[in-house]
């Protein structure tokens, strides 16, 4: 085995707490090659993994061979008010007539209706009224965030729940969860399947015990500082398994299970024991537990082994979760890396400059706000833990909130005195909002440090507007060593270097609020109720089937390594807009490519002239293509790296509503997004040789529909009305389903014919 410095994966991989290795068998605990013990079935080990056993039970075709598609229906749904308007809506135009599966609608993100006027809670008023229409569950806002409730109120052990939110992970309670755009939820909503190749399954082997002040956040930091840069896990399921988890209590479980997005996996499913029977039972849902564990013999396709007892207090700097550092490390090397944080956000920003350096006085890093929010940070025990340190250390004089994950979490630290132990200590408490999340909510000042145990800390996010000069500057930590350094009057202070109360009392869940707020209509649909459509909601314009051949015109160019969805449509304010699809186009790009909505549209109107034989330029390049036939014309962005982050489907329809037709990548981030390029009718085109594109140049492709078959196109790169270069597209296999949805233009045209 094999130490890399550069955390570049080249066969095994190991640090101190991480290790990483390829395809493994393993037999009563013990880690074994092929054919060493005989009379082993080794062929069929793969079905030995609790994930085999769970995606066969909800494909369709009751066969989950490695060789074999999925077609999976899941057990119910999760939206929320900035994604469940969109989906209701194309469900809608597709012929919805009730929702089949429990649809949970949460608000929790636009929860505080502070922008565009009332169109935040004309969106909540939609959401009441379609639970009410087709039989959803709604959760009104302030209530929980949608995956503190999902946690609480809809997982189960051998379950697999979807969600239109890149964070929805239930592996520690037994629950296969993955996160999806919004045109995976409609398809299930009319009784359609989640087709995927079977994934690879990775174990993550998890041995010892994780000392005083390490939490959830330092365990899910080194695993996404371990995996996400090499793509070990990329697309595949995480399954957790060994010793250590019984030293975990299930919120420090689920603590890590919710990070593991930030790895890229697809999902993630832990072995169940005691501790997650008792989770069940104290949430008055006991039948919902089963006892879930891999056979004696099994085989995983990767393996990560995670030394629980070597992890330490982590701090993921700006501006990923994977620029990640152990607290130690970065407070002995605080310039030289903080310099290297500086150098990335300067190259964002067109005006004004960053500087965390100066931040270093006499030796010592001082943040300027902290928070601890969410379904990452919020939990019962993070929160008791955090009021413990402040209370048993003066509390803190700095800028600092709390956000319970749920009203039942905050009853009980109400009765269980952390609430009065924050409130005291100076920290200001609120109610269950994702906003601090995703930058709607404690947004920190220009050139500020915030400390945060939220879920993400993309650049673009939190509040930034870096074609202003606004640049919001999040690290992620645990919430022990954010109480920590709070207490320590804001200087970066690890929770392993203080003395803390560890201890309280056990969680009790009270349901009361849920029982009286939550409007749970699942088998009760009432189609004579009616929708109730604020002015900003609006019905998606009609989307262009693809025709015999495509023109597409590059819109923007971005040669960054990797492009969020945050930047290609951006979170904080914007998300207000999520209902009305041309109004919140506008902002597509704007903070990554600001002339790319000009462009899109000059490029959608020349389509329009091309059409009615007004674009010369066009017709040009068809000639010189030799193109026969009828042409469809579009717009088209080229991205090295597109789709990491969250899994808002409108950072695909945007491009689609401004004429988009198409994507060009090195490769795709993420799973979720190249689903939602099909589910709005572009093609996800790969380009594997290097070439610079230019704003303007016109890609011709003839036979356009052969990409569905072979898998490859021939393009032609017209520029200034010559051949500047041909040029080999390729594509990732298309399931049956999505072939019919490109060719019909979208998701909508499809399931209208």
């Amino acid at each position: 085995m094999v130490k890399f410095k550069n955390n570049i994966f080249k066969g095994n991989w190991v640090t101190m707490d991480i290790e990483l290795k390829n395809g493994q068998f393993i037999y009563k605990g013990k880690n074994i090659e092929k054919d060493e013990i005989p009379n082993l079935d080794y062929d069929n080990a793969y079905k030995g993994t609790i994930s085999y056993k769970i995606l066969n039970n909800h494909t369709i075709n009751h066969d989950a061979a490695v060789n074999c598609g999925l077609n999976i229906r899941f057990d119910c749904m999760a939206s929320h008010d900035i994604t469940y308007v969109g989906i209701i809506q194309t469900a809608r135009a597709s012929g919805l007539k009730e929702f089949p599966i429990p649809y949970v609608l949460t608000n929790c993100h636009n929860s505080l209706c502070a922008v565009g006027g009332t169109i935040n809670e004309d969106d909540h008023l939609f959401g009441l009224s379609a639970a009410k229409k087709y039989g959803g569950i709604y959760v009104p806002a302030h209530l929980a965030v949608i995956h503190s409730y999902m946690r609480e109120m809809m997982s189960g052990c051998g379950k697999m729940i979807l969600g239109s939110d890149s964070h929805t992970r239930y592996g520690a309670l037994g629950t296969m969860a993955i996160g999806e755009g919004g045109g995976e939820l409609v398809k299930q909503l009319l009784k359609q399947t989640y087709d995927i190749k079977y994934p690879e399954i990775v174990g993550v082997q998890l041995i010892g015990k994780p000392k005083k002040g390490v939490g959830p956040q330092d365990v899910a930091l080194s695993l996404v500082k371990a995996t996400f840069k090499n793509g070990f896990v990329k697309n595949r399921v995480l399954e957790f398994f060994g010793d250590g988890i019984k030293n975990l209590p299930i919120e420090f479980r689920n603590g890590i299970d919710v990070m593991t997005t930030e790895t890229t996996c697809l999902s993630s499913i832990w072995e169940t024991d005691e501790t997650v029977e008792e989770y069940f039972t104290v949430h008055g849902r006991k039948n919902e537990y089963k006892k879930l564990i891999a056979d004696d013999f099994v085989y995983y396709d990767k393996l990560i082994i995670v030394h629980l007892d070597e992890i330490e207090p982590m701090i993921a700097l700006p501006f990923h979760p994977s620029n990640a550092f152990t607290i130690k490390e970065l407070n002995e090397n605080a310039v030289d890396i903080l310099k290297t944080v500086e150098e990335s956000g300067n190259k964002l920003l067109k005006n004004g400059k960053l500087d965390l350096v100066s931040k270093v006085k006499d030796g010592k890093l001082i943040v300027d706000q902290a928070i601890i929010a969410g379904c990452a940070g919020g939990t019962f025990d993070n929160l008791m833990i955090a009021a413990n340190i402040l209370d048993n250390n003066n509390g803190t004089n700095m800028n600092m909130s709390v956000y319970p994950g749920s009203q039942p979490i905050y009853m009980d630290l109400i009765k269980k005195g952390a609430i009065e132990k924050f409130i005291k200590n100076g920290a200001v408490v609120k109610t269950a909002f994702c906003g601090p999340c995703f930058g709607a909510g404690d947004v920190p000042a220009n050139n500020c440090l915030s400390i945060r145990h939220t879920t993400r800390n993309f650049e673009s996010r939190e509040g930034s507007k870096p074609g202003e000069g606004q640049l919001s500057c999040v690290a992620l930590m645990d919430a022990r060593s954010i109480a920590a350094t709070a207490a320590n009057g804001g200087i970066l202070t690890s929770a392993t270097e203080i003395e803390f109360e560890e201890n309280f009392d056990k969680f009790v869940f009270n349901s009361e609020v849920y029982n009286k707020r939550v409007i749970n209509c699942f088998g009760k649909a009432n189609n004579e109720e009616s929708l109730i459509l604020g002015p900003n909601i609006t019905d998606w314009p009609q989307m262009p089937r693809l025709k015999d051949n495509l023109a597409m015109i590059v819109a923007a160019v971005i040669n960054d390594p990797v492009t969020t969805t945050d930047e290609l449509i951006p979170s904080g304010e914007t998300s207000s807009y999520r209902s009305n699809p041309l109004r919140l186009s506008e902002f597509t790009l704007s903070r990554k490519r600001p002339d790319y909505v000009k462009n899109a549209k000059e490029i959608k109107l020349r389509a329009e002239n091309f059409y009615n034989n007004k674009d010369i330029e066009i017709t040009k390049a068809l000639e010189l293509a030799q193109t026969k036939g009828e042409t469809l014309v579009g717009s088209v962005i080229f991205a090295n790296k597109p789709g990491d982050g969250s899994a808002r489907e409108q950072a695909a329809s945007c491009q689609r509503v401004l004429g988009g037709v198409a994507n060009i990548a090195k490769e795709y981030a993420t799973k979720r997004y190249r689903s939602n390029l099909i589910n709005w009718g572009m093609i996800p085109f790969i380009l594997s040789e290097e070439y610079e594109f230019n704003n303007n140049d016109i890609i011709v492709i003839n036979n356009v529909k052969t990409i569905l078959k072979d898998l490859k196109v021939n393009a032609l790169v017209i520029r200034d009305n010559k051949i500047a270069k041909e040029l080999t597209l390729s594509a990732d296999n298309f399931t049956e389903n999505e072939k019919a949805i490109i060719l019909a233009g979208c998701l909508i045209n499809k399931n209208r014919e």
